[in-house]
């Protein structure tokens, strides 16, 4: 038979696990912006006609952190605890941008300006990116951005707006941001393509969609 003390002792041992499995987080995941599979290979060093650096990319303060964000009305954002990047979006958006331009534009090897060892750059491509706003209605992305030549030629400038609708979960909402930034970098192909043709640069663009 139990003693007074020793039921004492066992019941406060339950009450502390249960206290530790309610209190028990969700556990976290993690979200990778994605680029779609080339279908060839890029071009190397040696046989790249052109190289095209992605970088430096400016992001608003309020995404700059780990967790994702999403707005919750006009004036309040909720911050995802256990949905976490799983890199810097400072650096996962230059990085699909210069994936997405290798497949776009013929005859070019790209890099982000984090990579050591690139080489000098034909065509360097800078993004501020305004929004990057994850809504239930899905995910908006707008983005002023200037591609620097060779010296003597004149800058591009452009800004696109782009949105896209989600379904519900996180999964689908970076999804939608991921698509975003394919036509983006659509964006940024054409003004570079059309550089190419000409000896100066076409005029500036604003593209929404």
């Amino acid at each position: 038979m139990l003693t007074g003390s020793l039921r004492g002792v066992l019941a406060a041992g339950l009450l502390f696990l249960c206290a530790c499995s309610l209190g028990t987080s969700p556990p976290e995941r993690f979200f990778t912006l994605a680029s779609e599979p080339a279908s060839a290979a890029p071009a190397s060093a040696d046989t790249a006609a052109y190289l095209v650096v992605v970088g430096p990319v400016t992001i608003p303060e309020i995404v700059d952190r780990p967790q994702l964000v999403t707005s919750a009305g006009a004036n309040r954002v909720e911050i995802a605890e256990q949905a976490r990047w799983a890199a810097p979006l400072k650096s996962e958006i230059p990085r699909v941008i210069a994936d997405h331009l290798a497949r776009q534009l013929e005859g070019a090897r790209t890099a982000t300006s984090d990579e050591r060892g690139a080489g000098a750059p034909d065509y360097r491509v800078i993004v501020d990116v305004q929004r990057f706003d994850s809504s239930a209605a899905g995910a908006t992305i707008q983005a002023s951005w200037a591609i620097r030549m060779k010296e003597g030629l004149a800058p591009l400038t452009g800004r696109s707006v782009v949105a896209e609708p989600a379904g519900a979960g996180f999964d689908a909402l970076v999804a939608a941001h991921s698509r975003a930034l394919t036509r983006v970098s659509s964006d940024i192909a054409d003004a570079i393509r059309a550089s190419l043709g000409s000896a100066g640069a076409p005029p500036a663009a604003d593209v929404r969609r």
